[in-house]
């Protein structure tokens, strides 16, 4: 249990004086090409609480883009890290291998989709993994496609930048691109031309046809999606679309890659999002969540597809840190042992409730979308579906300076998300759920 009180407190206006003042040594120290969701400069964090350099405790809707899942300096992640730094911090497992790696690598054979056999590898983060899975795909099929959607966010690497979707901020100036990659159009109920009941059956026959048509089933390496898009806005697939894939994938000997680098490790409700199908992917991509804030990420798969790959062919100086597999089985026993999916299931079935309360009274709100602790808005023009961006910099300002930190997302820029740490008590969901509500009702 965390040791800060979980409780909103605003003792300054938001950004305070000190966090102001450190925010300036931060604009000569580091890149402008950075990002910053919150102008705050953060000293404990714990529970469902961020507390800044000028004490504000402000809840924290974000749990640093789904990492935190198990909240800030969880006790088994800080006793396993204290440990393992005690013990040694760096051998580099390809060098000198340790038992955390393997004891990591187990849990995930373990935990993902699946009775075959299976394997895995370890990594430093959701872009690394994505790289690494397609490299397996490659070399395991002896073919190059990558087939991707619409909407879908895997990563800044030159490759993952290629795989990503949205051009600003993440590609723009940024090319060439890596070839051999094509993307396909996203089944996106709420903005489907035939009608969201049309969409899976629809979106799928189209995919297929581009698939067979414009590249060839026969030259495709792998289908990577997410099973539910994060950055692209929290879209969720209608039922059937993605066993249609999987389906197709199977019976033209493509793999098909679960990027589960947002939504693994209980943040919908079930250990991974793939399950709410009965999904078994070939290889599937993990990080954020996995170690409790520490940098790990993992590709695991079927073990003839992962042992396939020449000796030496995998690997990184720094993949698979012990100190980051020791926070790794900390995060995943105190998602185990404190039942955390069930946990999920309550905090969604509130958020849920809250969102299509404030969608029932705000005409600007076009749709509340997502599953377990990864929940979103749409926000539009009323009257259509036309995207209405322009509304959330005016909700997000007030609820931060009503101490709650939410995140944007969305190709249109036009979603807030919800990713509380699946730890969060449930009078601060509530709390924050309610300065949410009175921030959209200011912005109208």
């Amino acid at each position: 249990m965390t040791s800060i009180p979980q409780v909103r407190s605003l003792v300054t206006a938001i950004p305070g004086p000190r966090s102001q003042e450190i925010l300036k040594r931060k604009s000569e120290a580091v890149s402008a090409a950075l990002g910053m969701a919150i102008p705050i400069i953060v000293e404990r964090a714990g529970g469902g609480i961020l507390v800044d350099v000028d004490g504000n405790s402000i809840i924290d809707m974000g749990s640093g883009i789904a990492v935190v899942s198990v909240g800030n300096s969880a006790d088994r992640v800080v006793a396993n890290v204290k440990a393992q730094v005690e013990a040694f911090t760096h051998t580099c497992f390809m060098v000198a291998p340790y038992l955390g790696y393997i004891e990591v690598c187990e849990a995930l054979n373990r935990l993902t989709p699946g009775t075959h056999k299976k394997k895995s590898i370890l990594l430093n983060s959701g872009a690394e993994a994505l790289e690494n899975a397609v490299k397996i795909a490659r070399s395991y099929t002896k073919r190059q496609a990558i087939v991707v959607f619409e909407h879908g966010y895997h990563g800044r690497t030159n490759l993952t930048m290629s795989m990503t979707a949205k051009n600003m901020p993440y590609k723009d100036s940024f090319g060439p691109f890596a070839p051999e990659v094509y993307r396909m159009p996203m089944a996106y109920p709420y903005r489907w031309n035939g009608g969201a009941e049309k969409c899976a059956e629809e979106a799928l026959d189209l995919v297929i046809h581009k698939m067979e048509k414009e590249i060839g089933a026969k030259n495709i390496a792998g289908i990577v999606i997410e099973p539910i898009q994060g950055e692209g806005g929290f879209i969720v697939p209608p039922k059937g679309f993605l066993p249609g894939l999987s389906k197709f994938a199977s019976e033209n000997g493509i793999l098909f890659i679960a990027d589960e680098v947002q939504t693994g490790f209980a943040r919908t409700g079930q250990m991974f999002a793939s399950e709410d199908e009965g999904i078994v992917p070939d290889l599937i991509a993990t990080a954020k969540g996995i170690a409790g804030g520490l940098p790990l990420a993992g590709v695991t798969g079927r073990a003839e597809i992962m042992d396939a790959i020449h000796s030496g062919g995998l690997g990184g100086t720094y993949g698979g840190s012990p100190v980051a597999c020791a926070a790794a089985l900390g995060a995943i026993a105190t998602i185990e042992e404190d039942n955390l999916c069930a946990r999920t299931l309550e905090i969604g079935a509130i958020i849920s409730e809250a969102l299509n309360a404030m969608k029932a009274k705000y005409s600007i709100i076009g749709e509340v979308r997502g599953r377990g602790a990864m929940q979103a808005i749409e926000f539009i023009i009323p009257g259509s579906i036309e995207p209405n961006p322009g509304v959330l910099p005016a909700i997000v300002k007030f609820a931060q300076n009503e101490g709650v930190l939410i995140l944007t997302a969305g190709t249109y820029g036009n979603v807030i998300r919800l990713l509380p740490p699946l730890v969060m008590p449930e009078h601060l969901l509530r709390e924050a759920l309610d300065v949410l509500d009175r921030a959209i009702a200011s912005a109208i």
